[in-house]
């Protein structure tokens, strides 16, 4: 089978894939109860109008008035075309509050990102071709705290020393400062080490226990015998072959990073990021933008795995195209 045609599959799965989790998606919110109206009605009396022309206002824009069908034939033509409704909390589309969102949460969770890669991947290298020595513990003892210690305290107690007692930091973000500005790169400092700490330990067991495989292999000891040098031997023997299936970690972890992390960082530090957005869509009931920050990760997921599939054999040319 031939690459082109292994990459074909692979994308039409992706598409298959796609096309049952936006109908399952559908289907859940068709008979959630909660789906907004309540709060839209809320809010319209808080600001002096008629309950029920809210109520009839909401079926219209959300398209309940409308049969089951017609409702999901347009539901799925919106997900294609990226009309993916109107956000009522904030009175605006759902694409263009998604834009003002994303810029937040990539600002810190690109560099917990390559952060946790290097350095996890670093010290799990390192602890594995130095095996029961002092450092090997001391990496040992790091992943485990990181692992160990809740992202939400460790914020809170980063807050307390270097914001309120030192007072070297900001306690919280505030927006208006730039992008590539110092003030702006202080206030992402204890965000990036809270979603960072986790992500370096995790990495570093994985990718510990996956190069101790090749740390004894016999093609590692051959590779020496001929004269490589250990930076040669680390890369190309070791670490190449253990990164095949570290990659399947690498995707689950940028999906944590950039996700399950964010709703907590975010929450702590008052990021307007996708985890700040997705958790007041939740308390206020915004049917659609919950739907839309749920999606988000999901279709990442599915390129992802894509990505990771193709990698397995650019990282190891023996997996056969056919087998896979």
């Amino acid at each position: 089978m031939s690459m082109h045609w292994y990459v074909a599959r692979r994308v039409a799965w992706a598409v298959v894939a796609t096309y049952l989790i936006l109908t399952i998606t559908f289907g859940l919110l068709a008979v959630a109860p909660g789906d907004g109206q309540t709060a839209f009605a809320f809010e319209a009396a808080s600001e002096g109008g008629d309950v029920d022309e809210a109520r009839e206002t909401f079926d219209e824009i959300t398209g309940r008035d409308e049969p089951l069908l017609t409702r999901y034939t347009n539901y799925m033509v919106n997900m294609a075309t990226f009309n993916w409704g109107w956000s009522f909390t904030r009175n605006q589309t759902v694409m263009d509050a998604l834009a003002s969102a994303y810029p937040y949460s990539l600002m810190y969770a690109v560099p917990a990102t390559l952060i946790s890669i290097v350095f996890g991947y670093g010290i799990g290298l390192y602890s594995a071709t130095h095996q029961y020595t002092l450092t090997d513990y001391l990496g040992t003892f790091t992943a485990f705290f990181g692992i160990s210690i809740p992202n939400f305290w460790f914020g809170i107690m980063l807050i307390l020393v270097f914001a309120v007692d030192l007072g070297w930091l900001p306690s919280y973000y505030q927006t208006g400062r730039g992008i590539w500005t110092l003030a702006n790169a202080k206030q992402l400092v204890l965000p990036i080490i809270v979603l960072s700490t986790g992500a370096i330990a995790g990495n570093m067991r994985y990718s510990r226990a996956e190069a101790l495989e090749y740390v004894h292999a016999d093609f590692v000891k051959t590779a020496r015998a001929k004269g490589a040098d250990d930076w040669r031997v680390l890369v190309r023997h070791i670490f190449r072959p253990a990164l095949v299936p570290l990659m399947t970690i690498l995707v689950a972890d940028i999906l944590g990073l950039l996700f399950a992390g964010a709703y907590i960082t975010e929450v702590v530090f008052q990021i307007p990021g996708l985890g700040l957005l997705s958790y007041r869509a939740i308390i206020q009931q915004d049917t659609a933008l919950v739907m839309a920050t749920t999606l988000v990760p999901v279709f990442i997921a599915i390129v992802g795995n894509l990505v990771q599939d193709i990698a397995y054999t650019v990282l190891d040319p023996r997996i056969d195209y056919g087998d896979r």
